[in-house]
């Protein structure tokens, strides 16, 4: 016993110091990685503020104005220039592939309805940038709040908002009003055998039949996203400021289509719940 507890007694401190050279290994690896996850607060023209990685900011301005450029040429065109509002993340159940192809689905509907000719649609989806992996909502807010306010915070490069609706992913899906949720478990299943990533995202546990067939069947629009809900807010505000600029008035007010339909006034000019804004808590 006396053998035994003079072991103790001598491995004790050799235990303290594996377990302090330990913690010293691991705070010099997590160093660099507190580093680049390092968050600020940034606020854009109208005093939207997001709670931003520093790592993502060359690649948002580089982003922004890239997609300016896109911008002014179309208006060049002479183009109405739109930009889509649809949920992207899989928040809720969803897929964000699946999220993007109904994203590029729309955006041709929308302009196929209105003429290519005549109209380009900025869809998030599309111009999102390829630096920006592993980006927040937060970061990618930051980003798409200063496309859209524009240089004199009234939005003046778009002419209208589409904000993307059940009807318009139902259109994605095929489903025709009769055993929706039925087809969606048909068409899950057939994605689940067709393509291998998607498999791999349900047989990691990311993505569920059940919750995938209630998001696309019952909750599939811009109402269930964080980032549509800021770009409501952010159209509301630029419409409440150009109904007070003697350039734009009441006549030249942003449009405001939901799900293929024009939003009445007593829609568009009330705020809802904020989504990614907010400033960083230290």
């Amino acid at each position: 016993m006396a053998h035994s507890h003079k072991a103790g007694a001598a491995s004790l401190p050799a235990r303290r110091i594996f377990a302090c050279a330990a913690a010293i290994l691991a705070g010099l690896t997590l160093t660099p990685t507190w580093a680049r996850a390092s968050q600020i607060t940034a606020c854009t023209r109208l005093d939207i503020c997001y709670c931003v990685n520093t790592d993502y900011r060359d690649a948002i301005s580089d982003n922004v104005a890239r997609v300016r450029q896109l911008i002014a040429s179309n208006k060049t065109a002479g183009k109405a220039i739109g930009y889509l509002s649809v949920p992207l993340s899989p928040a809720g159940g969803g897929s964000f592939a699946v999220n993007a192809e109904a994203a590029a689905k729309t955006a041709d509907n929308v302009t196929a309805r209105l003429g290519a000719q005549s109209v380009w649609l900025l869809n998030p989806g599309a111009e999102g940038g390829s630096k920006m992996n592993g980006a927040s909502g937060a970061d990618y807010m930051y980003m798409w709040t200063q496309i859209l306010e524009g240089a004199g915070g009234l939005g003046e490069d778009f002419d209208f908002f589409y904000f993307a609706g059940p009807s318009d992913f139902a259109r994605y899906f095929g489903l025709t009003g009769t055993a929706d949720l039925d087809r969606l478990q048909d068409w899950f299943d057939n994605r689940v055998a067709q393509d291998p990533a998607f498999k791999q995202a349900v047989d990691a546990g990311s993505v569920t039949k059940a919750g995938f067939r209630n998001y696309y069947g019952l909750r599939a629009s811009v109402a269930f996203s964080y980032g549509s809900h800021d770009e409501w807010n952010i159209a509301r505000l630029i419409n409440d400021r150009r109904r007070s600029a003697t350039d734009f008035g009441i006549a030249n007010q942003l449009s405001i289509l939901f799900d293929g339909h024009p939003v009445s006034p007593g829609g568009y000019e009330n705020p809802t719940t904020s989504g990614d804004v907010g400033r960083c808590i230290k």
